[in-house]
């Protein structure tokens, strides 16, 4: 069989309701790399917040913060910060409105206000840390994404006024990932793929929310979890099963990269 190079996004196909990775997930990844392919996550997330998944699977490389941050066997090879001068008038806007914003770094992530019921709603479901309040954090270093929450209609003032400059993907009601335009989780893949020689029809990505649209579709292999959205199962080439009915070692099995009889069914 021919080496594929496999994605995986986290939240909703990795990782299931309860925020852990189903024992069949485990073994099939196990199995994908005893058979010889290539396994990497490609997640919204910055590295910091995946480093005990990335632990627990044994994988070292991925495409996190939306593309925008690309990693190969622990060793950068792409990334894509978003201007100083663009971050600037993005704070000074979301300000005036008196938006939370949450910029993200490779190593941190901080909040410009001390607290929002948005963020605590959106984070919640999540599990994770709500950021602490360092409104400067912007300042000084490279920032590869930010994370907006404003609902669907004041979205629309950002997208006019940063139009060629910032690309918004909405995650939820109230949460928007802001990375520099031109940046999708697709756009991070290509540079990997690059990076190591793959081509487009050797590649497979998993994934369930709106942010990985552009993943499916520009791979050659795009699966939508069972629990994905109805646009995102309508881009896919393949929909598996839920990611609580071993939706991950079901949809790999319909690759023909595992075997009917691996141990969970």
């Amino acid at each position: 069989m021919d080496k594929k190079l496999v994605f995986f996004d986290i939240d909703g196909t990795l990782l299931d309701y309860d925020k852990k990775v189903p024992l069949s997930t485990k073994e099939a990844i196990h199995e994908l790399k005893a058979n010889g392919h290539e396994v990497a996550i490609a997640t919204g997330r910055p590295p910091f917040l995946f480093k005990e998944l990335r632990e627990e699977l044994g994988i070292d490389s991925y495409v996190s913060l939306n593309g925008q941050y690309v990693v190969y066997k622990g060793n950068l090879v792409y990334s894509n910060p978003i201007p100083p001068e663009v971050l600037h008038s993005l704070n000074e806007y979301a300000v005036s409105l008196d938006q939370p914003i949450i910029y993200t770094s490779e190593e941190n992530t901080k909040m410009n206000m001390t607290y929002h019921k948005r963020v605590e709603a959106s984070y919640a479901p999540h599990k994770l840390p709500i950021p602490e309040c360092d409104p400067d954090y912007y300042l000084g270093r490279h920032i590869y994404q930010a994370a907006l929450f404003c609902t669907k209609e004041e979205e629309t003032s950002y997208i006019v006024k940063f139009d060629d400059l910032l690309r918004l993907v909405r995650w939820d009601e109230v949460g928007v990932d802001v990375i520099p335009n031109g940046g999708s989780k697709a756009a991070g893949i290509e540079k990997f793929i690059q990076h190591l020689g793959y081509k487009r029809e050797e590649v497979i990505a998993f994934g369930d929310n709106l942010n990985d649209l552009e993943m499916l579709q520009f791979v050659g292999h795009g699966v939508a979890m069972g629990n994905a959205d109805s646009v995102v199962k309508e881009v896919a080439r393949y929909v598996t099963k839920d990611v609580d009915q071993d939706g991950i070692m079901h949809g790999l099995r319909q690759l023909g990269l595992l075997s009917v009889d691996s141990a969970v069914v």
